[in-house]
């Protein structure tokens, strides 16, 4: 069985068994690496003892004694996530999941999908998911430096010049934020729209850097993730992106 050794020369053709397996629906990758952890994947009957293994297609493949489907093309879906809804595939509380809107508006085909990156329950908008854990990973990964927008309805007190001086990065509580564009849109009474790019997507990012200002944020959106935006996506429902608009993307993710 042919494995893939970095210091061995040209990579074999093929991707890791894992990844094919998890584009299959079969599994998330970790999990595919659990089961062949523990014999429940076999090549022509002989049981995998690797998951770096490197194979060509699923040809042959079987999971606990059945083969696998062959895996799917790269894909990747636009869903506009409402607020109240928790971006994971369970939530012990009980509480609605992005799963259980998806699973009215995803194309019947569109296999087991993964969310690239997350939005809090009470936080709304563009959210992309793929059936690529490599896409996945790539796109979440700071140094991948991919800008997330968000608008923010705030209530408070903030000048245009504050706001400006995020462009330098800022540190909260010990916690360092890199470089933040932050616009004010348009301000009512006390109540303002601020639009924020960032490039690192820490945990609440846009939420406690506004709140270090003092403001309290009423409700908060992502309008677009890289170059794929929300548009007019109707909320609640998904829509997949277009192959050449991803295939362009993911050219220029290897560029970098």
């Amino acid at each position: 069985m042919p494995k893939y050794d970095p210091l061995a020369g040209d990579r074999p053709e093929g991707e890791r068994i894992a990844k094919l397996l998890a584009r299959a629906g079969v599994a998330s990758r970790r999990e595919v690496e659990r089961m062949i952890a523990d014999g429940r994947v076999a090549i022509d009957g002989k049981v995998l003892e690797t998951p770096a293994t490197i194979i060509p297609t699923l040809r042959g493949v079987t999971v606990d004694g059945n083969p696998v489907g062959k895996a799917d093309r790269t894909r990747l879906f636009a869903f506009n996530k409402p607020t109240g809804l928790i971006t994971a595939e369970r939530d012990p509380a009980g509480r609605p999941t992005i799963y259980d809107a998806l699973r009215n508006t995803l194309p019947k085909d569109a296999g087991r999908v993964m969310p690239i990156g997350r939005l809090d329950y009470n936080t709304e908008g563009l959210l992309l998911l793929t059936n690529d854990g490599g896409l996945k990973r790539q796109m979440e990964l700071p140094a991948s430096g991919i800008p997330r927008t968000y608008r923010a309805r705030a209530f408070g007190d903030v000048t245009q010049e504050q706001l400006e001086s995020l462009i330098e990065g800022i540190e909260i509580d010990g916690m360092r934020y890199g470089r933040i564009d932050a616009n004010m849109e348009r301000r009512t009474g006390r109540n303002q729209w601020i639009e924020m790019t960032i490039t690192e997507g820490k945990n609440r990012e846009v939420r406690r850097v506004l709140e270090h200002f003092g403001l309290e944020v009423s409700r908060l959106m992502r309008t677009a993730y890289g170059p794929f935006e929300l548009s007019d996506l109707p909320r609640g429902q998904a829509v997949e992106i277009r192959k050449g608009d991803l295939d362009r993307f993911r050219s220029s993710l290897k560029q970098k």
